[in-house]
């Protein structure tokens, strides 16, 4: 291997990384927002209960405003999840493989992926302009609901830039499998996944015993 190639790899892989990292701050403010959304409607659905149980005066339109943060909480942390890998994955088949055979595995199913995700993608803008045009609103206190439709496609968006940045990882690896994976999700056995559970654990434990040393200690 020439000091070029490997010059030139170095500098592909400090690009996939950058990429990775600039894409993961998008996903976390839509993760963000999604988290905020959340607590928005839970206290609208305490605002609620209250109001129609002491003073017989429910929210307008609180369905249609539950029915419009779901489209958009439900979509938008997508991404997020991919780069996490916390969606579900069916790695029964897939996890007895490794090596450049995994990677090449990994890459088919991005790309199936991004199919899916484009056509969707596609389809979900049509609805918007759709919905953009003729005015289209939900049934109660008549809310537009384009809006809901664009973050959905915003989502979609999200999710293939994502699916994107995974598949040249996964193309790196097909060409280097003993490289370090950058910006893919890694599959973990269920030993591992109890073992980082268990070094969690005690990772607290030990931060509780030196605070609580710290505290008599001090008195």
């Amino acid at each position: 291997m020439s000091s070029n190639e490997s010059t030139e790899r170095s500098s592909a892989a400090q690009l996939l990384s950058r990429a990775d990292a600039q894409l993961f701050r998008m996903e976390s403010f839509f993760n963000l927002t999604s988290a905020m959304l959340i607590l928005f409607l839970m206290l609208l659905a305490v605002v609620q209960v209250v109001g129609r149980k002491f003073f017989n005066f429910p929210i307008p339109g609180y369905v249609d405003w539950v029915e419009m943060a779901m489209a958009i909480f439900c979509f938008l942390s997508i991404a997020y999840t991919q780069k996490l890998g916390g969606h579900v994955r069916m790695e029964f088949f897939i996890g007895r493989f490794s090596g450049r055979l995994l990677w090449v595995l990994e890459v088919i199913g991005t790309l199936v992926a991004m199919w899916i995700i484009a056509v969707l993608a596609w389809y979900g803008w049509e609805h918007f302009v759709r919905a953009w045009v003729i005015g289209d609103s939900s049934i109660d206190i008549e809310i537009p609901i384009w809006p809901g439709k664009l973050i959905v496609v915003i989502a979609f968006i999200s999710l293939e830039l994502r699916l994107l940045v995974q598949l040249f990882g996964f193309l790196r690896l097909v060409a280097h499998p003993d490289a370090e994976p950058i910006g893919v999700p890694i599959i973990e056995t269920v030993d591992e996944q109890a073992q980082k559970e268990i070094d969690a654990g005690l990772a607290g434990e030990e931060e509780k015993v030196t605070i609580v040393g710290d505290t008599g200690g001090r008195s």
